[in-house]
């Protein structure tokens, strides 16, 4: 640990001068596994050298996020000493029998408890992710998680439907039959119920997967890779963007802390996206929130005219109560969020 932040430190360094002139964060976001294992004094020397080296703004969201098998009443209070404002925890489930099927090191109770005491250390702004949609889970078993959540009163809840990628564990498992997944019906229904539910509750609905109690507390972290705004990775596997580049750090520790050592950068890969590429990410990104397409914003980054570019599929999902269009934009429905996928893919074929 102590090479890695040693390692963390320097590539900070680095970052300073790499074309950040004028730029203001908004967000720091402490994440990319499990940061709560991290001792204080190597936190503290993180956030320090994070306030030292770059322009924060003095009320960014300032957020880590927490396992709660690894988190104490101690760094809680450490952690709020330290600027941050924002603990978001990875609870996924209050049943343990989804947790061990998830083969989460943490138990409900450990999540319970976590939540507690983030409220009693004085974070005010809490989030929390859940997954839905695992084999054999029910809709009421479903609801009874939502209010499980709601009963701590967070401020942002994610709410993830379980997706299998290829080439894991579990997706291998799935395939030799052990067990079944379950259907897209129900995995529907259980995606209407906690927008459904979490809107009586007060929640807004602003992205398919999130939830916030206001619109302060929607993430501006979040936001930030959805709207186009740049943003600088630290750390093994980290991703930096400054329109229209990309890059990523290598993703082994060791050849990180390696190249660190030797004085070289830990960039990998570079990418920049050419236009039809940024049109993509807009029309897939923009879909996914709430508040859709805005086709002025739209029409000034691209010089493109998105009714003409796309009312065929506009018309079309219109008519299916897929989509709303009026004349500053279009968003998905709620039966549209469903198929976002599918209606995205359907719009990014014309581009």
């Amino acid at each position: 640990m102590p090479a890695f932040v040693d390692a963390l430190l320097a590539e900070m360094r680095m970052k300073k001068e790499a074309g950040l002139e004028g730029l203001a964060f908004g967000s720091v976001y402490i994440g990319g596994g499990t940061p709560t294992v991290m001792e204080t004094r190597f936190m503290s020397r993180i956030m320090e050298m994070v306030f030292k080296t770059f322009p924060v703004d003095s009320d960014a969201e300032i957020t880590i996020e927490a396992n709660p098998a690894s988190i104490s009443e101690g760094q809680l209070n450490d952690f709020r000493l330290l600027g941050i404002n924002r603990i978001n925890i990875g609870v996924q489930s209050f049943d343990d029998a989804n947790l061990a099927f998830l083969g989460r090191s943490h138990s409900a109770d450990d999540s319970r408890e976590s939540l507690r005491l983030a409220k009693k250390c004085g974070f005010e702004n809490i989030g929390l992710d859940l997954i839905y949609g695992l084999p054999g889970q029910k809709l009421a078993n479903w609801r009874r998680e939502l209010e499980n959540a709601l009963s701590f009163s967070p401020s942002h809840i994610s709410a993830y439907m379980l997706t299998l990628e290829p080439g894991t564990p579990m997706h291998d498992a799935q395939n030799s039959g052990a067990f079944k997944p379950l259907s897209g019906f129900l995995q529907g229904r259980m995606f209407s119920t906690a927008s459904r539910v979490l809107s009586k509750n007060g929640f807004s609905h602003y992205e398919i997967s999130n939830f916030a109690s206001s619109a302060e507390t929607r993430s501006v972290h979040n936001r930030c890779y959805w709207n186009n705004q740049p943003y600088m990775g630290l750390g093994p596997a980290a991703h930096s963007y400054l329109p229209p580049v990309r890059t990523a750090n290598v993703d082994s520790l060791k050849r990180y802390i390696g190249r660190i050592k030797s004085g070289n950068t830990p960039v990998e890969s570079t990418e920049r996206l050419n236009r039809r590429q940024q049109m993509i990410e807009a029309v897939y990104l923009g879909l996914r929130q709430a508040r859709g397409i805005c086709y002025g914003e739209f029409e000034k980054r691209f010089r493109k005219d998105f009714m003409a570019l796309f009312s065929a599929s506009i018309n079309r999902f219109s008519r299916e109560n897929y989509l709303i269009a009026d004349e500053i934009g279009c968003r998905l429905t709620l039966e549209g969020m469903l198929m976002q996928e599918s209606i995205a893919g359907e719009f990014i074929d014309q581009i």
